[in-house]
């Protein structure tokens, strides 16, 4: 019987509109990863996507230094000015995106840096001409080093890492696992007050099964739900060419946050009895609990990169362990609470 209610209850989504949206914006988002972690990246680091041909107007007496600092850049090109002033005459006319203005002042560089106003090309000069100050801060400190009384503080090593495998690995991968579970939860909420509310819970204790058998029935259609999910988006994610290891952890890890989020609407949608203080209440409590698994040694978003790149340690299979273990815990807890109501109430 409780197979009958889990099946009936998941049978049911296909009617939510808003269930269906939201996995169908998962599914694509899952289908198309490889296509759309371009655009994405390019909002979480701007520098990861190439200006295109970035043409920078350089004047003033620390020109050749600005010149030689971009000459290590790609995708930036130089164009020298004899003046600042006609340099903002080539900037103002477009030829040149971008003006770097470099002057020497009491033995040091001073640059202003002019760029587009209010565009997306200038998001992208910007990032471009700090890589440029960098490189020219980098260069003069090494070339002045012998001049210093005492040492510099040692640079930070240079890195080559992809911005796409960190966006990929750190956002997009626990964006989808744990997504899933809070939409489980959240169809839990529904699931129990809409039977409340409609009186389809007196109809169901009819048939011979107690409302504890009918909690079961409606949080394992949920719970499960959760798990199926991840499973199908770390295929689509396969199929993009995007590697993800140790799927088993994870998906134990789905399902242990699926189990709790599942628990705690389940609770409330008992508690309140009514779909929108159930919803308020949950969409709180979760985001709180949430954050509060900040607390853990390793939060569930980073014991999810780590599983997915392989780099695991004991520490994040030990996360996965606990919280395995504090949803069986919860989930009995809640069948004892459900045991103690009285029936007649609902």
């Amino acid at each position: 019987m409780r197979l009958a209610i889990a099946k009936r209850d998941v049978v049911s989504l296909s009617r939510e509109k808003t269930i269906v949206l939201a996995l169908l914006i998962q599914l694509f988002i899952a289908a198309f990863s490889s296509f759309l972690v371009v655009g994405l990246t390019s909002l979480y680091d701007p520098g990861s996507v190439e200006a295109g041909g970035l043409e920078v107007g350089v004047s003033g007496d620390a020109a050749t230094e600005l010149q030689q600092a971009a000459s290590d850049i790609d995708g930036v090109e130089t164009v020298r000015f004899d003046s600042p002033a006609t340099a903002m005459v080539g900037f103002q006319d477009r030829r040149v995106d971008a003006v770097l203005d470099g002057r020497l002042e009491n033995g040091t560089i001073a640059v202003t840096a002019t760029v587009p106003e209010g565009s997306i090309e200038s998001t992208l000069a910007v990032v471009q001409i700090r890589t440029i100050l960098e490189t020219l801060e980098r260069t003069e400190r090494i070339e002045r080093a012998e001049w210093l009384d005492r040492p510099p503080l040692p640079l930070p090593q240079e890195t080559s890492a992809s911005p796409y495998f960190g966006f990929t690995y750190t956002v997009l991968v626990p964006l989808l696992l744990f997504l899933p579970p809070f939409i489980s939860g959240s169809i839990a909420v529904d699931a129990i007050t809409e039977e409340i509310e409609r009186g389809t819970l007196e109809l169901l204790r009819v048939a011979p099964v107690s409302l504890t058998d009918i909690v079961d029935g409606k949080a394992l259609g949920m719970a499960i739900l959760a798990p199926l999910q991840a499973i199908l988006w770390i295929v689509l994610l396969g199929a993009n060419g995007i590697t993800v290891r140790n799927v088993p952890w994870l998906v134990t890890l789905v399902g242990a946050a699926a189990v709790l989020v599942v628990v705690v609407g389940v609770v409330l949608g008992l508690v309140t009895a009514r779909r929108r203080q159930a919803q308020l209440l949950y969409s709180i409590l979760v985001l709180i609990g949430f954050a509060g698994l900040a607390l853990l040694p390793e939060h569930p978003t980073t014991v999810v990169a780590k599983l997915a790149v392989g780099s695991e340690t004991a520490t994040t299979t030990a996360t996965v362990l606990a919280l395995t273990l504090g949803a069986i815990l919860l989930y009995a807890g809640m069948r004892r609470y459900v045991g103690t109501l009285d029936p007649e109430r609902y």
